[in-house]
């Protein structure tokens, strides 16, 4: 597929992403699965490639490029089934609150950390009782002289045991009506006193990446790393949450993409009945949907990063893409592997991977059903 939206100079990128993933990260991502975490000496390897925030300022240290490098770094990940190496959310999800809040001060303290590797980004939303529905979160952070006093809960937090900087969404006013006026962006450094990692979350899948729990008991957050104004937090997530959903499909349409890949190789290869699969009309029809759904996707998608980066608001097509794609890149997962048979279930074959994977897909970022709460909300239903 000739996708016109990406230059040479993205694709001479592209090469050089796939070459690297393909000697460095595939070989030992199985390790890394088992540890329920990516070294973090990788991390730094990434830094040293220009993976890391890769648009920003140059007198940061970044390179100033667009997002279309972002894309192709999502999309290699994506479609070589080792998306638990989470670059996409350090470039994608959390560095633009840095970027677009952050004032020159704080940029000049964390952007060059971040651009190295030496300083991992998460963000932090979630708890316990509010997933979704971000203006009922409970975590507080009281004015206290200079600081914050940081009292509150996380959970699934991705990059949670390795992040060094973790954007909280907090609740500054807790009298504030309606609520979301009341919340607040903090960025909390991991050597905070009263901050603490809980547990590094046992989940179905998405095992590479380190998913915790974060505690905060009379955390004390210098004022100065408020990011913007008090009260603004929950319009600075919901302004972020566009390019998070999008980058959350774009991933999805390349790891189907790369799914049907090994599933093409896989019924070329396998013989039943003294033939290959590949000759069955059941194993032709399966692909071809496959083929046709995976190609839908990717065209959908390049027209809205297009938009994207032209500065469109994007939230109903967003929604859109983040429901749809990740729907049917679990469909492409679970049909795959159906051609598989047995061998499809066992973890030594790729398919049960980007099987157990696409599963997260449809929950974090925003529930798929909420998804399609946004979209009836902007047909004015």
């Amino acid at each position: 597929m000739d996708r016109k939206i990406f230059s040479e100079e993205h694709e001479i990128f592209r090469a050089s992403v796939r070459k690297y993933i393909q000697a460095n990260i595939v070989p030992k991502y199985a390790e890394w699965e088992e540890a329920h975490c990516v070294p973090r000496e990788m991390w730094i390897e990434a830094g040293k490639q220009g993976w890391l925030c890769p648009n920003a300022e140059e007198e940061y240290g970044g390179l100033g490029v667009d997002f279309l490098y972002n894309v192709v770094l999502t999309e290699e990940m994506s479609f070589f089934g080792v998306p638990g190496f989470f670059v996409s959310l350090h470039n994608d999800v959390v560095y633009p609150y840095i970027e677009r809040f952050a004032n020159p001060e704080q940029k000049k303290r964390w952007v060059p950390g971040c651009v190295s590797g030496e300083k991992i980004l998460a963000v932090a939303m979630s708890e316990p009782d509010a997933g979704s529905d971000l203006a009922s979160l409970r975590t507080k952070a009281i004015r206290d002289g200079d600081h914050y006093v940081v009292n509150g809960s996380k959970t699934f937090i991705s990059n949670g045991q390795l992040a060094d900087l973790v954007v909280v969404a907090v609740r500054t006013d807790p009298e504030a009506q309606p609520p979301h006026r009341g919340i607040s962006l903090l960025v909390v450094e991991a050597d905070t006193p009263g901050f603490t990692r809980g547990r590094n979350l046992d989940k179905v899948g998405f095992h590479a990446q380190d998913t915790s729990e974060m505690f905060f008991d009379d955390c004390r957050v210098p004022v100065e790393n408020l990011l913007g104004v008090e009260g603004a937090g929950f319009k600075f997530l919901m302004e972020n949450l566009q390019q998070e959903r999008l980058a959350l499909a774009i991933g999805g349409a390349a790891a189907a993409a790369g799914t049907l890949a090994v599933t093409l190789d896989y019924v070329h290869e396998r013989k039943l009945f003294g033939q290959t699969l590949s000759k069955f009309q059941n194993t032709r029809f399966e692909l071809a949907e496959v083929a046709t759904k995976v190609q839908l996707a990717r065209t959908f998608l390049d027209d809205l990063i297009v938009r994207h980066i032209a500065g469109e608001s994007l939230v109903k097509e967003v929604s859109m893409a983040k429901w749809w794609v990740t729907d049917t890149q679990f469909e492409v997962a679970d049909r795959c592997l159906q051609l598989f048979g047995g061998y499809g279930y066992m973890k030594e074959y790729l398919v049960s991977r980007f099987w157990v994977d696409a599963r997260a897909q449809r929950i974090y970022g925003g529930t798929n059903e909420v998804m399609k709460e946004l979209i009836a909300r902007h047909l004015g239903l």
